[in-house]
């Protein structure tokens, strides 16, 4: 068969536009680099492209609008602080498919009392090695029924707020899926640790704790239902605890969504207060299966519907 001139044109057009992904850029910023704050780099960034960031404190915030984009710290000490891009967050995500990776986002402020060290506004997102220090919000995440969010070896410290609206470690409405694991989430000063009205929750090989000044109200707060797993994290509530009667809270606010499973496994729990406080506390009808927990302090292990092992 022979291929007229037109009909190759079309396939070199066609094989070049396949393959445009590959020529996607990494835009550099820092002191010495092209671009001088993250901010710049993102103005300019197209679907596809890095940006690595330079060591360094930024006093930035950014919006990502771009798709399948990764913000990256190119070395430890990547700092952005004290910015809060339409008086919403350090990084706003509006983009789908973003990686955020080996950062620190600290102390976001806004005036209606929920500035984030990053805001979801929908998509995919996964959030790598990022530290979230002394924000109103860690993450505040807007409703995405098909929007799934991964956090990895991560560090939320002394963040939340209930000065006005009360703002938490992390606070996802409507997802698919929120995973965290391996993170860390400490000293929370008011609202809960982690919130989230996901049709799952997945919290694994993490630590959840009040420390000595922490306030936290639950550790963890599934308002709405949908399913919850726990398994293998080491969680503690603190003296100054501003909910002394639960630890884990399911299905408060009215349970509006399937709850197929609660798995509560192989998790350590010490409760410091002077007080019992119970460890789960599940109002949905879906029975909770609790195995293999392990408790310091005066612990009600459960109450609700479930079962323990």
């Amino acid at each position: 068969m022979t291929f007229g001139p037109r009909a190759v044109v079309l396939a070199l057009f066609l094989a070049s536009w396949c393959i445009a992904p590959a020529f996607a850029k990494t835009l550099e910023v820092g002191p010495n680099a092209e671009y001088k704050l993250p901010s710049a780099a993102l103005d300019a960034a197209n679907n596809r492209d890095v940006v690595n960031i330079a060591p360094g404190t930024y006093f930035d915030c950014a919006i990502i609008k771009q798709n399948y984009i990764t913000i990256q710290g190119s070395g430890p000490g990547v700092v952005l602080t004290d910015r809060a891009c339409g008086e919403k967050a350090l990084l706003v995500v509006r983009g789908q498919d973003i990686v955020i990776r080996n950062l620190t986002l600290q102390r976001a402020r806004v005036p209606d009392g929920n500035g984030a060290g990053i805001r979801y506004e929908g998509g995919n997102m996964t959030v790598e090695n990022v530290r979230f220090i002394n924000n109103q919000d860690g993450i505040l995440g807007a409703a995405d029924p098909d929007g799934t969010v991964r956090i990895t070896g991560s560090e939320f410290l002394q963040n939340g707020t209930c000065e006005r609206a009360c703002a938490h470690g992390v606070y996802f409405n409507s997802l698919k899926l929120l995973h965290i694991e391996k993170s860390r989430f400490f000293e929370t000063k008011d609202g809960h640790h982690i919130k989230s009205r996901a049709l799952r929750t997945e919290v694994v090989d993490s630590e959840l704790a009040d420390g000595e000044s922490g306030a936290s109200s639950y550790l963890i707060d599934i308002p709405n239902g949908g399913s919850l797993i726990l398994r293998n994290n080491r969680m503690q509530k603190g003296i100054h605890t501003g909910n002394q009667a639960n630890a884990i809270m399911i299905g408060e606010e009215g349970t509006n969504q399937p709850t197929e499973e609660i798995i509560i496994a192989n998790n350590t729990f010490v409760n410091d207060q002077n007080r019992p406080t119970t460890f789960v506390h599940n109002i949905t009808a879906t029975p909770a299966q609790l195995t293999g927990n392990k408790f310091e302090g005066q612990v009600r292990p459960f109450e609700g519907d479930g079962s323990i092992k």
